[in-house]
């Protein structure tokens, strides 16, 4: 990944969602609401442990959701290869479910993946519906070699996991100069 991919990853502007929730990017001070916000939703089965550390670390990679100074919401965008990233750690308070922060925070990926020069964003989920109306589609994960090799290889529940894997072709816009001859000749 080029270091104008990085430098995008580190910086999605900031926007407002609703009156008085915003998207913006996490640094490493981010990194205790981050990691408890992923704890407290561990118990619901469907997220895999993080380290604070770890999160500090990758804090650069995370959107938020903020609602009155409180993390709302978050997700990471891990680059697996030069072409591929993965949608991680997507977390929504139970607070704020169906208000679109999800979506917002998924959106946000998909664009910043995009602007990186990445080729797809994938996600492995228990809830494939949730992407899938994001515009991604069910795959074998046998699609997403990037992924078995970069976590699943060492995970305890490899092969056995229950999760979808889902994948987003990303769209690159390409200007072609055409020539003024051949616009007039």
């Amino acid at each position: 990944m080029s270091a104008t991919a990085v430098a995008l990853l580190a910086e999605p502007p900031r926007r407002e969602i609703g009156t008085r929730t915003d998207v913006r990017a996490a640094c490493a001070s981010d990194a205790a609401a981050i990691h408890a916000l992923i704890i407290e939703h561990l118990a619901e089965g469907r997220l895999l442990p993080r380290d604070r550390d770890e999160i500090a670390t990758h804090a650069h990679r995370f959107v938020l959701a903020i609602s009155e100074g409180r993390v709302m919401a978050c997700a990471e965008l891990a680059p697996l290869s030069r072409d591929v990233a993965e949608v991680r750690s997507l977390v929504v308070h139970r607070n704020a479910r169906g208000l679109g922060l999800g979506s917002e925070l998924v959106s946000e990926l998909v664009g910043l993946a995009t602007t990186g020069g990445f080729e797809k964003v994938c996600a492995f989920t228990h809830a494939p519906s949730f992407f899938v109306r994001q515009d991604f589609s069910i795959v074998p994960h046998v699609w997403l070699p990037e992924k078995i090799v970069t976590d699943c290889h060492a995970c305890p529940h490899f092969r056995h996991c229950g999760q979808y894997a889902v994948i987003r072709e990303l769209r690159r816009t390409r200007r072609t100069h055409v020539p003024q001859v051949l616009l007039h000749g």
